[in-house]
């Protein structure tokens, strides 16, 4: 896939800051087309509205983009995360009114009549498409939110995409995905009963695994990896960085990379220190 170059004829509007791009719904589709979105693609979005400027029709043009792009046979995923605001001292999550705490589009997108959100009361996902069932199903029996059974390791499985609109690989939840795959020994510090309510009103438990809260990470790092690798590519839409990325590549490079270091994704504080943690318990063992 080549980049796209940035696309021509958008209009601009002058602000007392700054000067802000204006696009639409054509210019989104086609600017994903131009990073190798294809028809009947499965995608998983991260995406920043603000991102791109002014976008003509808000978050609504932004989704029917996306679902112009992968067109009728394609799917698109967006995270409806709740992990802010589900939790032991709150700890019901109900798929019809938890609002989604990961942007604006996120939340217009899980309102949609035609769209399903997963029962996971924390890592939740919505869809669209004809893949809905295959990749949100059963995530509510994952005990960790991002295990097999999730849409972040199905995406990967079925040759789906991660396309990330204004945001970089910072908000990439299926790196935390990877870190189970790989069973990185730090990813959890604590466990939490949870409760899904779904959309016929009944309230099922959820065991839940939580992630450690001082782990701070480092995603971004990996970027230049992934974009020599021919599995990242990146280009511009309105004043927004889009950055398109093959799931299964990804998870095909960095799980050999996080077997050999497992404190790869953490940033440089947390991960000298658990470095230091586990060569204590290494040789203290020895």
């Amino acid at each position: 896939m080549q980049p796209a170059q940035p696309l021509t004829g958008r209009r601009r509007c002058d602000t007392t800051d700054r000067t802000m791009e204006t696009v639409d719904q054509q210019d989104i589709a086609e600017g994903l087309a131009g990073l190798g979105v294809r028809a009947g693609n499965a995608l998983l979005v991260h995406s920043s509205l603000s991102r791109f400027g002014h976008v003509k029709g808000g978050a609504d043009a932004v989704i029917d983009a996306l679902l112009q792009a992968v067109g009728p046979d394609g799917t698109v995923v967006v995270p409806t995360h709740t992990w802010g605001t589900v939790n032991a001292q709150d700890p019901v999550f109900d798929v019809r009114s938890t609002p989604s705490i990961v942007g604006l589009v996120t939340e217009v997108f899980r309102a949609r009549p035609e769209a399903r959100r997963s029962l996971h009361p924390t890592h939740s996902c919505a869809a669209i498409g004809p893949r809905t069932d295959k990749l949100l199903s059963d995530h509510e029996t994952q005990v960790t939110p991002c295990g097999s059974k999730s849409p972040y390791q199905r995406l990967m499985d079925c040759g789906g995409r991660i396309v990330f609109l204004g945001v970089t690989l910072s908000v990439n939840t299926s790196l935390h995905a990877l870190e189970e795959v790989a069973c990185v020994p730090w990813l959890f510090d604590r466990f939490q009963m949870l409760y899904s309510v779904d959309y016929d009103g009944r309230r099922h438990p959820v065991p839940s695994r939580r992630h450690s809260g001082d782990m701070l990470r480092d995603f971004e790092k990996v970027e230049p990896v992934l974009e020599a690798r021919g599995a990242l590519v990146k280009g511009q839409i309105g004043a927004a960085t889009v950055r398109v990325l093959d799931a299964a590549a990804m998870r095909d490079i960095l799980v050999p990379m996080l077997a050999e270091d497992p404190f790869l994704l953490l940033a440089a504080r947390p991960a000298a220190r658990e470095r230091a943690r586990f060569e204590e318990w290494r040789t203290g063992k020895d």
